[in-house]
């Protein structure tokens, strides 16, 4: 594995809070983890809660509902945001991006928040590897189960 690789695997991992395999001949995984978290979530200037919060913030613009799920999950594994701080995100941005939007993002921190608490009161922790086989599946299309 090259460095820029080993950077962005580990970069990635810190983000998300996962222990995200290498995935070997994917040219979208690729981009990912050596563009994106290689290279831009490396660079210094910003915070990661700073990156989280425009990460979050455009995804609600966006209408992307799955990855604002993967994004508040690292939030608050990561304990950058709060529910609390969240929710009032979703009130703000629904100011600017509108209802339907920012409902989405209001009922996405719900559901998370939900899964985090019944998880907490099990005695066990998230799901990792569900997480990580959720962002896999939403880039490539597969699961880490497939062949």
């Amino acid at each position: 594995m090259d460095e820029l690789r080993r950077k962005g695997l580990e970069k990635m991992n810190e983000v998300y809070s996962w222990e995200m395999p290498n995935i070997e001949g994917d040219a979208y995984f690729d981009l990912t983890v050596d563009h994106l978290f290689g290279t831009i979530w490396t660079r210094p200037g910003l915070s990661m809660r700073d990156k989280r919060l425009m990460t979050l913030a455009v995804v609600t613009a966006l209408g992307e509902q799955g990855l604002a799920e993967i994004q508040v999950n690292a939030a608050l594994a990561n304990g950058e945001l709060t529910e609390e701080e969240l929710k009032e995100m979703a009130i703000f941005l629904t100011q600017y991006v509108g209802f339907p939007r920012g409902a989405g993002l209001n009922g996405v921190v719900g559901k998370v928040a939900g899964k985090r608490k019944k998880a907490a009161e099990k005695g066990s922790d998230e799901d990792k590897r569900a997480n990580v086989n959720s962002a896999v599946k939403m880039s490539t299309g597969k699961s880490l189960d497939d062949e």
